[in-house]
């Protein structure tokens, strides 16, 4: 957990939502108010974000004391309580919608991902996210990719080498593409892993002449055309399969033999997962 990263997240999702002031719950609650709330699950799915919302509600207030009755990971269905939060209701208040809106997104994505993971687990294929997060929440929803059982790809453009198809069009080609992204690491010192993107059987061909790269990104690829590239890579390099795969057809893919799937569809079309946190009537 980059617990600096969170607490500039929360800092800016706290001022974005309170402004100067909660002015419903300061003007109908009268100041120094106690109380007790529960965290209701109202769906079926794999809870994410438990961890998360400790450090929202201690970033609201300290002073509040959290009991966590479900963690990260756990499966869960409507009427589960995942935790209960106690103290200052002004507090309470303000750090709810937070909370609810981070825990809804992260266990919608852990719970689709889980979904992938699981039919994959008798395959040697493993499932990756990829960049296509929301803005600002990217740390979030690969969080929660990791917890549903998937595995990171690359966090952002600065911590891999990603060569794809623009890439290969402006550099003039497959083999300038792959020599000057390792004239580029040599002459500044990085030690980052190199993938490249192939779009076709040809591309793929040269860069098994080329070398110097660690994996090879098998892009739109048909099933069968697909079998190919594989039985072509002979094992030398990662494989990994992108471009339209869902969980209506990733077992297709992954019976094409690659090392990966990379599914933008677990981030950017999945369903946030109903839950409420409701008071405690004494």
């Amino acid at each position: 957990m980059d617990k600096q990263l969170l607490r500039n997240f929360i800092k800016n999702a706290l001022a974005e939502d309170v402004g100067d002031g909660d002015h419903t719950s300061l003007s109908t609650i009268p100041a120094g108010t106690t109380g007790k709330a529960q965290l209701i699950i109202k769906d079926t799915g794999i809870l994410a974000g438990v961890e998360l919302a400790l450090e929202i509600f201690d970033e609201v207030d300290p002073n509040l004391k959290v009991n966590v009755l479900l963690q990260d990971g756990a499966e869960v269905k409507p009427k589960d309580i995942a935790l209960t939060v106690e103290g200052s209701v002004h507090s309470i208040l303000v750090a709810e919608r937070l909370v609810l809106n981070c825990m809804q997104r992260m266990s919608g994505i852990a719970t689709v991902t889980n979904e992938v993971a699981d039919m994959l687990k008798n395959t040697n294929t493993k499932v990756l996210d990829t960049r296509k997060t929301t803005p600002g929440l990217r740390y979030l929803e690969k969080w929660a990719v990791k917890i549903g059982g998937g595995v990171n790809h690359r966090f952002g453009l600065y911590d891999m080498i990603l060569i794809k198809d623009n890439h290969v069009d402006y550099a003039g080609g497959i083999a300038n593409a792959i020599t000057n992204a390792k004239q580029y690491l040599a002459d500044n010192g990085k030690k980052l892993a190199i993938e490249i993107e192939v779009r076709n059987l040809e591309e793929l061909e040269q860069v098994l002449n080329t070398g110097g790269v660690d994996r090879i990104l098998l892009d739109n690829f048909k099933f069968d055309v697909l079998r190919q590239a594989v039985a072509m890579v002979e094992g030398r390099y990662i494989t990994e399969a992108s471009g339209g795969i869902t969980p209506d057809n990733v077992l297709d893919y992954a019976s094409c033999g690659v090392d990966y799937v990379s599914m933008g569809w677990l981030t950017h079309s999945v369903k946030s997962l109903d839950m409420s946190l409701k008071a405690i009537k004494a």
